[in-house]
Protein backbone atom coordinates (compact mmCIF):
# COMPACT_ATOMS: atom_id res chain seq x y z
CA UNK A 1 0.00 0.00 0.00
CA UNK A 2 1.18 3.40 -0.98
CA UNK A 3 0.39 4.49 2.69
CA UNK A 4 2.88 2.56 4.11
CA UNK A 5 5.77 3.39 1.73
CA UNK A 6 7.48 5.17 4.46
CA UNK A 7 9.26 3.50 7.33
CA UNK A 8 7.08 5.35 9.71
CA UNK A 9 3.87 3.89 7.61
CA UNK A 10 5.80 0.47 7.83
CA UNK A 11 5.99 0.59 11.35
CA UNK A 12 2.26 1.06 11.95
CA UNK A 13 0.56 -1.07 8.84
CA UNK A 14 3.32 -4.09 11.37
CA UNK A 15 1.66 -3.37 14.81
CA UNK A 16 -2.05 -2.96 13.00
CA UNK A 17 -1.60 -6.55 11.37
CA UNK A 18 -0.47 -7.82 14.84
CA UNK A 19 -3.45 -6.22 16.40
CA UNK A 20 -6.03 -7.52 14.26
CA UNK A 21 -5.37 -11.11 14.35
CA UNK A 22 -7.92 -11.90 16.75
CA UNK A 23 -9.89 -8.43 16.95
CA UNK A 24 -12.63 -8.94 15.68
CA UNK A 25 -14.20 -11.80 17.62
CA UNK A 26 -13.07 -9.95 20.86
CA UNK A 27 -15.65 -7.27 19.64
CA UNK A 28 -18.82 -7.69 22.07
CA UNK A 29 -22.19 -7.99 20.64
CA UNK A 30 -23.58 -4.71 21.75
CA UNK A 31 -20.65 -1.96 20.39
CA UNK A 32 -22.34 0.90 19.17
CA UNK A 33 -20.77 3.39 17.28
CA UNK A 34 -18.10 3.15 14.21
CA UNK A 35 -17.46 -0.35 15.25
CA UNK A 36 -20.81 -1.71 15.66
CA UNK A 37 -21.39 -0.11 11.93
CA UNK A 38 -18.64 -2.10 10.67
CA UNK A 39 -19.77 -4.91 11.71
CA UNK A 40 -23.07 -4.32 9.49
CA UNK A 41 -20.77 -3.51 6.96
CA UNK A 42 -18.18 -6.66 7.61
CA UNK A 43 -20.51 -9.24 6.22
CA UNK A 44 -21.22 -7.75 2.62
CA UNK A 45 -17.72 -7.78 1.60
CA UNK A 46 -16.73 -10.78 -0.17
CA UNK A 47 -14.23 -12.17 1.74
CA UNK A 48 -12.11 -12.59 5.02
CA UNK A 49 -9.20 -10.81 2.76
CA UNK A 50 -11.39 -8.36 1.79
CA UNK A 51 -12.89 -7.79 5.39
CA UNK A 52 -8.93 -7.77 6.97
CA UNK A 53 -8.16 -5.44 4.70
CA UNK A 54 -11.26 -2.79 5.18
CA UNK A 55 -10.13 -3.02 8.79
CA UNK A 56 -6.44 -1.91 8.54
CA UNK A 57 -7.11 1.00 6.22
CA UNK A 58 -9.74 1.75 8.92
CA UNK A 59 -7.72 1.86 11.67
CA UNK A 60 -5.45 3.96 9.73
CA UNK A 61 -7.88 6.36 8.88
CA UNK A 62 -8.46 6.90 12.60
CA UNK A 63 -5.16 6.66 13.99
CA UNK A 64 -3.80 9.72 10.99
CA UNK A 65 -7.17 11.45 12.26
CA UNK A 66 -5.81 11.79 15.89
CA UNK A 67 -2.29 11.94 14.72
CA UNK A 68 -2.91 14.83 12.57
CA UNK A 69 -4.87 16.88 15.08
CA UNK A 70 -2.26 16.60 18.00
CA UNK A 71 -0.04 19.79 17.90
CA UNK A 72 2.91 17.48 19.19
CA UNK A 73 2.83 15.25 16.12
CA UNK A 74 6.01 16.46 14.98
CA UNK A 75 8.09 15.64 17.47
CA UNK A 76 6.15 12.16 17.72
CA UNK A 77 7.36 11.03 14.42
CA UNK A 78 11.09 12.31 15.32
CA UNK A 79 11.08 9.92 18.09
CA UNK A 80 9.85 6.79 15.62
CA UNK A 81 12.52 7.66 13.26
CA UNK A 82 15.05 8.18 16.08
CA UNK A 83 14.80 5.37 18.63
CA UNK A 84 17.46 6.15 20.40
CA UNK A 85 17.79 9.93 20.58
CA UNK A 86 20.54 11.82 22.17
CA UNK A 87 20.31 15.01 24.48
CA UNK A 88 21.20 17.61 21.79
CA UNK A 89 22.72 20.78 23.47
CA UNK A 90 23.85 21.47 20.13
CA UNK A 91 21.55 24.34 19.43
CA UNK A 92 22.41 24.21 15.26
CA UNK A 93 21.72 20.57 15.02
CA UNK A 94 18.11 21.77 15.95
CA UNK A 95 15.88 22.42 12.96
CA UNK A 96 12.65 24.02 14.67
CA UNK A 97 9.75 25.88 12.66
CA UNK A 98 9.92 29.94 13.00
CA UNK A 99 6.49 29.61 14.13
CA UNK A 100 7.61 27.59 17.41
CA UNK A 101 10.08 31.26 18.29
CA UNK A 102 6.84 32.99 18.68
CA UNK A 103 3.92 32.17 21.26
CA UNK A 104 5.48 29.94 23.93
CA UNK A 105 4.92 31.40 27.60
CA UNK A 106 8.84 31.86 27.86
CA UNK A 107 9.13 33.82 25.13
CA UNK A 108 6.37 36.25 25.38
CA UNK A 109 7.66 36.59 29.23
CA UNK A 110 11.33 37.12 27.71
CA UNK A 111 9.92 39.46 24.74
CA UNK A 112 8.50 41.53 27.65
CA UNK A 113 11.26 41.76 30.01
CA UNK A 114 13.33 43.11 26.60
CA UNK A 115 10.27 45.45 25.77
CA UNK A 116 10.13 47.27 29.13
CA UNK A 117 14.09 47.82 29.00
CA UNK A 118 13.90 49.03 25.37
CA UNK A 119 11.20 51.43 26.50
CA UNK A 120 13.77 52.59 29.83
CA UNK A 121 16.48 53.43 27.88
CA UNK A 122 14.55 55.11 24.71
CA UNK A 123 13.47 57.77 27.69
CA UNK A 124 17.24 58.55 28.35
CA UNK A 125 18.19 58.87 24.83
CA UNK A 126 15.43 61.11 23.79
CA UNK A 127 15.71 62.21 19.94
CA UNK A 128 17.19 65.15 19.63
CA UNK A 129 16.94 68.08 17.22
CA UNK A 130 19.66 68.45 14.44
CA UNK A 131 19.26 71.39 12.11
CA UNK A 132 23.28 71.94 11.32
CA UNK A 133 26.58 71.38 12.72
CA UNK A 134 26.78 74.98 14.11
CA UNK A 135 23.95 73.97 16.36
CA UNK A 136 25.71 71.05 18.03
CA UNK A 137 27.91 70.98 21.02
CA UNK A 138 31.17 72.13 20.89
CA UNK A 139 34.25 71.26 22.92
CA UNK A 140 35.93 74.32 22.05
CA UNK A 141 32.51 76.92 23.49
CA UNK A 142 31.84 74.71 26.36
CA UNK A 143 33.35 75.56 29.96
CA UNK A 144 34.41 73.41 32.16
CA UNK A 145 35.37 75.37 35.66
CA UNK A 146 36.07 73.87 39.42
CA UNK A 147 32.68 73.75 41.41
CA UNK A 148 33.68 75.38 45.38
CA UNK A 149 37.66 75.57 44.84
CA UNK A 150 39.80 74.66 47.70
CA UNK A 151 43.05 75.59 48.43
CA UNK A 152 44.35 72.23 49.83
CA UNK A 153 42.74 69.04 47.98
CA UNK A 154 43.37 66.06 50.22
CA UNK A 155 43.84 62.36 49.14
CA UNK A 156 40.73 60.89 49.57
CA UNK A 157 38.67 64.33 48.99
CA UNK A 158 35.55 64.50 45.79
CA UNK A 159 36.69 67.18 43.16
CA UNK A 160 33.20 68.61 41.71
CA UNK A 161 33.83 70.43 37.86
CA UNK A 162 30.95 72.01 36.25
CA UNK A 163 30.37 71.69 32.74
CA UNK A 164 28.13 74.31 30.28
CA UNK A 165 27.47 72.67 26.76
CA UNK A 166 27.28 75.42 24.21
CA UNK A 167 26.90 75.17 20.62
CA UNK A 168 29.36 76.57 18.28
CA UNK A 169 28.08 80.13 18.36
CA UNK A 170 28.42 80.08 22.16
CA UNK A 171 25.09 79.68 22.74
CA UNK A 172 24.07 77.30 26.26
CA UNK A 173 22.44 74.15 25.55
CA UNK A 174 18.98 73.71 26.83
CA UNK A 175 19.08 69.90 26.70
CA UNK A 176 21.26 67.27 27.42
CA UNK A 177 22.61 63.97 26.27
CA UNK A 178 26.10 64.63 25.34
CA UNK A 179 28.52 61.38 25.80
CA UNK A 180 31.09 62.32 27.87
CA UNK A 181 34.76 61.08 29.00
CA UNK A 182 36.39 62.12 31.62
CA UNK A 183 39.82 60.96 33.78
CA UNK A 184 42.42 62.38 36.06
CA UNK A 185 46.10 61.32 36.04
CA UNK A 186 49.70 61.91 36.65
CA UNK A 187 51.69 60.76 33.57
CA UNK A 188 54.88 60.90 35.85
CA UNK A 189 53.13 57.40 38.45
CA UNK A 190 51.54 56.14 35.69
CA UNK A 191 48.43 57.01 37.48
CA UNK A 192 44.87 57.40 36.47
CA UNK A 193 41.16 56.96 37.68
CA UNK A 194 37.69 57.25 35.64
CA UNK A 195 35.23 60.49 36.39
CA UNK A 196 31.84 60.06 36.91
CA UNK A 197 29.40 61.84 34.81
CA UNK A 198 25.99 63.06 35.93
CA UNK A 199 23.25 64.66 33.29
CA UNK A 200 21.14 67.70 34.42
CA UNK A 201 19.53 67.17 31.44
CA UNK A 202 19.57 70.90 30.76
CA UNK A 203 23.06 71.47 29.04
CA UNK A 204 25.24 71.09 32.71
CA UNK A 205 26.68 68.21 33.91
CA UNK A 206 28.43 67.77 37.13
CA UNK A 207 31.45 65.69 36.47
CA UNK A 208 33.01 64.26 39.98
CA UNK A 209 36.75 62.72 40.51
CA UNK A 210 37.96 61.07 43.63
CA UNK A 211 41.65 62.25 44.39
CA UNK A 212 42.95 58.46 45.02
CA UNK A 213 46.84 59.59 45.18
CA UNK A 214 48.99 62.66 45.98
CA UNK A 215 50.86 64.75 43.57
CA UNK A 216 50.13 66.99 40.53
CA UNK A 217 46.93 65.84 39.03
CA UNK A 218 45.70 66.69 35.92
CA UNK A 219 42.33 66.46 34.69
CA UNK A 220 40.71 65.83 31.71
CA UNK A 221 36.86 65.70 29.97
CA UNK A 222 36.23 64.70 26.57
CA UNK A 223 33.30 65.45 24.24
CA UNK A 224 33.28 61.92 22.76
CA UNK A 225 29.37 62.71 20.56
CA UNK A 226 27.28 66.00 20.97
CA UNK A 227 23.51 64.84 22.00
CA UNK A 228 22.49 65.17 18.25
CA UNK A 229 24.85 62.67 17.39
CA UNK A 230 23.90 60.53 19.94
CA UNK A 231 20.24 60.20 19.32
CA UNK A 232 21.45 59.75 15.46
CA UNK A 233 23.42 56.75 16.73
CA UNK A 234 20.61 55.12 18.93
CA UNK A 235 18.36 55.76 15.92
CA UNK A 236 20.44 54.22 13.50
CA UNK A 237 21.35 51.57 15.57
CA UNK A 238 17.83 49.96 16.10
CA UNK A 239 16.65 51.07 12.51
CA UNK A 240 18.32 47.34 10.46
CA UNK A 241 20.47 44.32 10.83
CA UNK A 242 22.66 45.41 7.38
CA UNK A 243 25.66 47.13 8.69
CA UNK A 244 27.42 43.58 8.94
CA UNK A 245 27.45 40.61 5.84
CA UNK A 246 27.47 37.38 6.85
CA UNK A 247 28.74 34.20 4.62
CA UNK A 248 28.55 30.49 5.68
CA UNK A 249 30.53 28.08 4.47
CA UNK A 250 28.86 24.72 3.63
CA UNK A 251 30.38 21.40 2.91
CA UNK A 252 28.58 19.99 -0.64
CA UNK A 253 30.55 16.25 -0.27
CA UNK A 254 33.90 17.40 0.05
CA UNK A 255 33.94 20.60 -2.01
CA UNK A 256 33.02 23.95 0.59
CA UNK A 257 30.37 26.37 -0.58
CA UNK A 258 29.21 29.62 0.35
CA UNK A 259 26.11 31.79 0.99
CA UNK A 260 24.53 34.75 2.48
CA UNK A 261 23.34 34.03 6.29
CA UNK A 262 22.54 36.50 9.13
CA UNK A 263 20.06 37.23 12.54
CA UNK A 264 17.75 37.98 9.44
CA UNK A 265 17.18 37.46 6.00
CA UNK A 266 14.87 39.51 4.12
CA UNK A 267 14.12 36.91 1.03
CA UNK A 268 11.01 34.27 0.06
CA UNK A 269 14.01 32.25 -0.64
CA UNK A 270 14.29 28.78 1.29
CA UNK A 271 16.00 29.59 4.23
CA UNK A 272 18.07 26.79 6.81
CA UNK A 273 16.92 27.93 10.08
CA UNK A 274 19.20 28.09 13.54
CA UNK A 275 16.49 28.25 16.09
CA UNK A 276 16.37 28.00 20.14
CA UNK A 277 13.06 28.19 20.50
CA UNK A 278 13.51 27.92 24.75
CA UNK A 279 15.83 31.15 24.63
CA UNK A 280 13.99 32.98 21.40
CA UNK A 281 17.39 33.00 19.40
CA UNK A 282 17.60 33.23 15.45
CA UNK A 283 19.71 32.69 12.69
CA UNK A 284 19.38 31.80 9.21
CA UNK A 285 21.10 30.95 6.01
CA UNK A 286 19.93 31.04 2.12
CA UNK A 287 19.54 26.98 1.46
CA UNK A 288 21.73 25.90 -1.36
CA UNK A 289 20.23 23.36 -3.67
CA UNK A 290 20.95 19.80 -2.24
CA UNK A 291 23.26 20.81 0.45
CA UNK A 292 21.82 19.92 4.05
CA UNK A 293 21.45 22.52 6.22
CA UNK A 294 23.83 20.64 8.88
CA UNK A 295 26.35 20.65 6.10
CA UNK A 296 27.20 24.08 7.86
CA UNK A 297 31.31 24.05 8.87
CA UNK A 298 32.35 27.71 9.09
CA UNK A 299 31.31 31.14 8.79
CA UNK A 300 32.79 34.56 8.37
CA UNK A 301 31.75 38.32 8.18
CA UNK A 302 32.42 41.30 6.99
CA UNK A 303 31.42 45.31 7.06
CA UNK A 304 28.90 46.25 4.81
CA UNK A 305 28.36 49.91 2.90
CA UNK A 306 25.27 50.14 4.56
CA UNK A 307 24.34 53.27 6.88
CA UNK A 308 20.96 54.23 8.55
CA UNK A 309 22.81 57.65 9.21
CA UNK A 310 21.53 61.01 6.63
CA UNK A 311 24.78 62.51 5.12
CA UNK A 312 24.08 65.78 7.75
CA UNK A 313 24.57 63.04 10.56
CA UNK A 314 27.84 61.42 8.73
CA UNK A 315 29.53 65.05 9.66
CA UNK A 316 29.50 64.68 13.67
CA UNK A 317 31.09 61.42 12.95
CA UNK A 318 33.96 62.54 11.63
CA UNK A 319 37.57 61.78 12.93
CA UNK A 320 38.32 65.48 14.21
CA UNK A 321 34.39 65.60 15.76
CA UNK A 322 35.20 63.00 18.07
CA UNK A 323 36.68 62.37 21.49
CA UNK A 324 38.02 66.78 21.48
CA UNK A 325 39.17 68.15 24.92
CA UNK A 326 36.61 70.31 26.75
CA UNK A 327 39.32 71.29 29.50
CA UNK A 328 42.59 72.44 28.73
CA UNK A 329 45.65 72.96 30.79
CA UNK A 330 43.44 72.09 34.38
CA UNK A 331 45.25 70.45 36.96
CA UNK A 332 45.49 70.40 40.95
CA UNK A 333 48.19 69.63 43.72
CA UNK A 334 46.65 66.89 46.18
CA UNK A 335 48.10 66.26 49.48
CA UNK A 336 48.59 63.20 51.87
CA UNK A 337 46.40 64.84 54.83
CA UNK A 338 47.45 62.36 57.24
CA UNK A 339 45.35 63.25 59.63
CA UNK A 340 42.34 61.65 57.80
CA UNK A 341 41.25 58.04 59.36
CA UNK A 342 40.89 55.38 56.90
CA UNK A 343 37.87 53.25 56.89
CA UNK A 344 38.94 49.83 57.44
CA UNK A 345 37.57 47.86 53.98
CA UNK A 346 36.01 43.95 53.87
CA UNK A 347 38.05 41.55 50.95
CA UNK A 348 36.61 41.78 47.88
CA UNK A 349 34.37 39.07 46.93
CA UNK A 350 31.47 38.23 44.51
CA UNK A 351 27.97 39.76 45.48
CA UNK A 352 29.74 43.33 46.10
CA UNK A 353 28.24 46.11 44.60
CA UNK A 354 31.11 48.12 42.28
CA UNK A 355 30.66 51.94 42.32
CA UNK A 356 31.96 53.44 39.58
CA UNK A 357 34.67 54.29 39.75
CA UNK A 358 35.68 50.87 41.31
CA UNK A 359 39.69 52.11 41.78
CA UNK A 360 42.56 53.43 40.25
CA UNK A 361 46.10 52.72 38.55
CA UNK A 362 49.45 53.76 40.02
CA UNK A 363 52.49 52.32 38.19
CA UNK A 364 51.20 49.75 36.36
CA UNK A 365 48.66 48.00 39.42
CA UNK A 366 45.06 48.30 39.43
CA UNK A 367 44.20 49.45 43.35
CA UNK A 368 40.38 48.78 43.74
CA UNK A 369 39.04 51.48 46.40
CA UNK A 370 35.85 49.85 47.43
CA UNK A 371 37.19 46.69 48.71
CA UNK A 372 40.42 44.93 50.09
CA UNK A 373 42.64 43.00 47.45
CA UNK A 374 44.79 40.71 48.06
CA UNK A 375 48.04 40.83 45.70
CA UNK A 376 48.24 37.64 42.99
CA UNK A 377 51.70 38.82 41.90
CA UNK A 378 53.92 35.52 43.02
CA UNK A 379 53.65 32.63 40.88
CA UNK A 380 52.67 30.42 43.82
CA UNK A 381 50.33 32.36 45.18
CA UNK A 382 48.11 32.18 41.45
CA UNK A 383 49.31 28.63 41.30
CA UNK A 384 47.56 27.94 45.09
CA UNK A 385 44.65 29.79 44.07
CA UNK A 386 44.47 27.92 40.75
CA UNK A 387 44.58 24.27 42.20
CA UNK A 388 41.98 21.75 41.60
CA UNK A 389 40.18 24.67 39.62
CA UNK A 390 37.96 24.26 36.51
CA UNK A 391 37.38 27.73 35.07
CA UNK A 392 35.17 28.30 32.34
CA UNK A 393 35.88 31.96 29.97
CA UNK A 394 32.83 32.05 27.23
CA UNK A 395 32.86 35.33 25.49
CA UNK A 396 35.04 37.06 23.07
CA UNK A 397 38.82 38.01 22.55
CA UNK A 398 39.06 40.33 24.95
CA UNK A 399 38.23 36.82 26.83
CA UNK A 400 40.78 35.03 25.32
CA UNK A 401 43.46 37.22 26.07
CA UNK A 402 43.19 35.70 29.51
CA UNK A 403 44.10 32.73 28.39
CA UNK A 404 47.02 33.86 26.74
CA UNK A 405 48.31 36.15 29.52
CA UNK A 406 47.77 32.79 32.06
CA UNK A 407 49.86 30.49 29.55
CA UNK A 408 52.83 32.96 29.75
CA UNK A 409 52.62 33.92 33.34
CA UNK A 410 51.86 29.89 34.93
CA UNK A 411 54.46 27.82 33.19
CA UNK A 412 52.74 24.72 34.48
CA UNK A 413 49.48 25.52 32.55
CA UNK A 414 50.18 23.83 28.55
CA UNK A 415 47.74 24.19 26.28
CA UNK A 416 45.77 20.91 25.04
CA UNK A 417 45.02 20.71 21.75
CA UNK A 418 41.47 20.23 20.77
CA UNK A 419 41.92 20.25 17.27
CA UNK A 420 40.40 23.40 15.27
CA UNK A 421 42.80 25.70 13.48
CA UNK A 422 42.48 29.92 14.14
CA UNK A 423 42.52 32.35 16.48
CA UNK A 424 38.48 31.64 17.55
CA UNK A 425 38.63 27.66 18.17
CA UNK A 426 37.95 26.20 21.80
CA UNK A 427 41.59 27.06 23.66
CA UNK A 428 42.29 24.71 26.83
CA UNK A 429 44.99 24.92 29.71
CA UNK A 430 46.11 21.99 31.74
CA UNK A 431 47.81 21.62 34.52
CA UNK A 432 47.87 17.97 35.15
CA UNK A 433 49.39 17.68 38.91
CA UNK A 434 46.95 20.49 40.17
CA UNK A 435 44.21 19.83 38.30
CA UNK A 436 43.59 22.71 36.90
CA UNK A 437 41.94 23.59 33.62
CA UNK A 438 41.13 26.58 31.81
CA UNK A 439 38.98 26.83 28.80
CA UNK A 440 37.98 29.72 26.37
CA UNK A 441 35.19 29.47 23.99
CA UNK A 442 33.92 31.97 21.70
CA UNK A 443 30.27 33.21 22.45
CA UNK A 444 27.84 32.30 19.20
CA UNK A 445 25.67 34.73 16.61
CA UNK A 446 26.82 37.74 16.35
CA UNK A 447 30.36 36.90 15.67
CA UNK A 448 31.70 39.81 13.79
CA UNK A 449 35.18 39.04 12.24
CA UNK A 450 36.27 38.89 8.70
CA UNK A 451 38.34 35.23 9.78
CA UNK A 452 36.72 31.96 8.98
CA UNK A 453 35.70 30.54 12.13
CA UNK A 454 34.22 27.29 13.11
CA UNK A 455 30.63 26.75 13.01
CA UNK A 456 30.59 22.72 14.13
CA UNK A 457 31.10 22.95 17.66
CA UNK A 458 29.17 26.26 18.25
CA UNK A 459 26.62 27.30 21.12
CA UNK A 460 25.03 30.03 22.36
CA UNK A 461 26.33 30.95 26.42
CA UNK A 462 23.26 30.00 27.74
CA UNK A 463 23.57 26.25 26.76
CA UNK A 464 27.48 26.09 27.16
CA UNK A 465 26.08 27.27 31.43
CA UNK A 466 23.47 24.71 30.79
CA UNK A 467 26.14 22.43 30.89
CA UNK A 468 28.40 23.23 33.49
CA UNK A 469 27.61 20.73 36.34
CA UNK A 470 29.15 23.46 38.46
CA UNK A 471 30.95 23.50 42.68
CA UNK A 472 33.11 24.83 44.87
CA UNK A 473 36.11 24.66 42.48
CA UNK A 474 34.02 25.91 39.40
CA UNK A 475 34.27 29.50 38.01
CA UNK A 476 32.60 31.18 34.88
CA UNK A 477 33.64 34.13 33.65
CA UNK A 478 31.04 35.80 30.72
CA UNK A 479 31.89 38.59 28.61
CA UNK A 480 30.78 39.64 25.60
CA UNK A 481 29.28 42.87 24.12
CA UNK A 482 31.46 44.26 21.44
CA UNK A 483 30.12 41.96 18.47
CA UNK A 484 26.89 43.29 19.05
CA UNK A 485 27.36 46.66 18.53
CA UNK A 486 26.25 46.77 15.15
CA UNK A 487 23.11 45.22 15.94
CA UNK A 488 20.11 46.54 17.22
CA UNK A 489 19.55 46.67 20.72
CA UNK A 490 16.94 44.00 21.72
CA UNK A 491 19.69 41.27 19.99
CA UNK A 492 21.68 42.30 22.85
CA UNK A 493 18.83 42.49 25.46
CA UNK A 494 17.64 38.79 24.69
CA UNK A 495 21.35 37.59 24.96
CA UNK A 496 21.76 39.16 28.88
CA UNK A 497 18.65 37.99 29.87
CA UNK A 498 18.70 34.84 28.73
CA UNK A 499 22.61 34.25 29.85
CA UNK A 500 21.01 35.66 33.31
CA UNK A 501 18.51 32.78 33.44
CA UNK A 502 20.74 30.38 32.74
CA UNK A 503 23.10 31.07 35.43
CA UNK A 504 19.71 31.50 37.65
CA UNK A 505 19.12 27.60 36.69
CA UNK A 506 23.09 26.81 37.50
CA UNK A 507 22.58 28.33 40.85
CA UNK A 508 19.54 26.16 41.61
CA UNK A 509 21.57 22.82 40.91
CA UNK A 510 25.18 24.01 42.34
CA UNK A 511 25.22 27.47 43.95
CA UNK A 512 28.46 27.31 44.88
CA UNK A 513 29.73 27.76 41.17
CA UNK A 514 31.73 31.33 41.09
CA UNK A 515 30.06 33.91 38.31
CA UNK A 516 31.93 37.03 37.07
CA UNK A 517 30.91 39.09 34.89
CA UNK A 518 33.74 41.19 32.72
CA UNK A 519 32.10 44.30 30.85
CA UNK A 520 32.56 45.77 28.01
CA UNK A 521 36.17 47.92 27.48
CA UNK A 522 36.65 51.22 25.59
CA UNK A 523 38.52 50.98 22.33
CA UNK A 524 40.00 52.65 19.19
CA UNK A 525 37.96 55.67 17.97
CA UNK A 526 38.21 54.76 13.87
CA UNK A 527 35.89 55.52 10.86
CA UNK A 528 33.50 52.87 11.30
CA UNK A 529 31.85 55.16 14.60
CA UNK A 530 28.56 53.92 13.33
CA UNK A 531 28.92 50.29 14.12
CA UNK A 532 31.88 50.73 16.96
CA UNK A 533 31.17 53.59 18.94
CA UNK A 534 32.25 53.10 22.60
CA UNK A 535 28.33 55.01 22.78
CA UNK A 536 27.09 51.63 21.99
CA UNK A 537 29.41 49.75 24.40
CA UNK A 538 28.11 52.35 27.70
CA UNK A 539 24.93 51.49 26.70
CA UNK A 540 25.37 48.31 27.08
CA UNK A 541 26.97 48.25 30.49
CA UNK A 542 24.47 49.96 31.38
CA UNK A 543 21.83 47.08 30.58
CA UNK A 544 24.33 44.35 32.27
CA UNK A 545 24.27 46.11 35.12
CA UNK A 546 20.86 46.71 35.25
CA UNK A 547 19.75 42.64 34.25
CA UNK A 548 22.23 41.36 36.83
CA UNK A 549 21.94 43.72 39.66
CA UNK A 550 20.06 40.65 41.86
CA UNK A 551 22.22 38.17 41.05
CA UNK A 552 25.08 36.61 43.45
CA UNK A 553 28.08 37.62 40.73
CA UNK A 554 31.34 39.04 40.40
CA UNK A 555 31.47 42.03 38.63
CA UNK A 556 35.00 43.02 36.35
CA UNK A 557 34.74 47.00 35.20
CA UNK A 558 36.65 46.50 32.17
CA UNK A 559 35.39 50.14 31.27
CA UNK A 560 36.22 51.56 34.26
CA UNK A 561 40.09 49.77 34.11
CA UNK A 562 40.82 50.52 30.49
CA UNK A 563 39.46 54.55 31.05
CA UNK A 564 41.96 54.38 34.12
CA UNK A 565 44.59 53.34 31.91
CA UNK A 566 43.64 55.10 28.71
CA UNK A 567 44.06 51.62 27.32
CA UNK A 568 42.22 52.83 23.74
CA UNK A 569 41.87 49.29 21.85
CA UNK A 570 39.80 46.70 21.50
CA UNK A 571 42.38 44.12 22.95
CA UNK A 572 43.74 46.01 26.14
CA UNK A 573 47.28 46.20 27.81
CA UNK A 574 48.86 43.12 28.90
CA UNK A 575 48.77 44.96 31.88
CA UNK A 576 45.15 46.02 32.25
CA UNK A 577 44.82 41.89 31.38
CA UNK A 578 46.68 41.02 34.71
CA UNK A 579 44.63 43.62 36.41
CA UNK A 580 41.33 42.27 35.29
CA UNK A 581 42.84 38.66 36.42
CA UNK A 582 43.96 39.72 39.20
CA UNK A 583 40.23 41.08 40.63
CA UNK A 584 39.36 37.44 39.42
CA UNK A 585 41.70 35.92 41.53
CA UNK A 586 39.98 37.88 44.22
CA UNK A 587 36.97 36.60 43.74
CA UNK A 588 37.62 32.87 43.34
CA UNK A 589 40.14 32.30 46.28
Amino acid sequence: MKICASSYCNFLCRVQLMFLKDLTPALPPSMSGSWGRERILLPSLPNASARKLFLIVLIIFVFWVIFMASKDHTEFMVHLNNPIILRRWHIFKEFLHSEELKNTPVSVEAELEVTTILEKLNLQIPPRPFRNHSSTTSAKQSTATIHNPQRTYCVGDQLNVLLVAKDYFGNRKEYGGDFLRARISSPALKAGASGKVTDFNNGTYLVSFTLFWEGQVSLSILLMHPSEGVSALWRARNQGYGRIIFTGQFLNGTSPVLTECGLTLNTSAELCQYLDARDHEAFYCLKLPGVPCEALTYMRSKNSNISYLSLKEKLLFQRFNIGVEVVKNLSIMVSPCNNKTKNKKKKCQIGMETPFPGGYTVKGRWITAHCEQNEFRAIEDINNCLARKLIYLMGDSTLRQWIYYLSKVVKTLKFFDRHGAGPFKTHILLDTERHVLVQWKKHSHPFVTNKLFSMKDDNYIPREIDQVAGDSGTAIVIGFGQHFRPFPINVFIRRAINVKKAIERLFLRSPETKVIIKMENIREINEHVEIFSDFHGSIQNLIIRDIFRDLNVGIIDAWDMTVAYRSEDVHPLESVIESQIGMFLNYIC
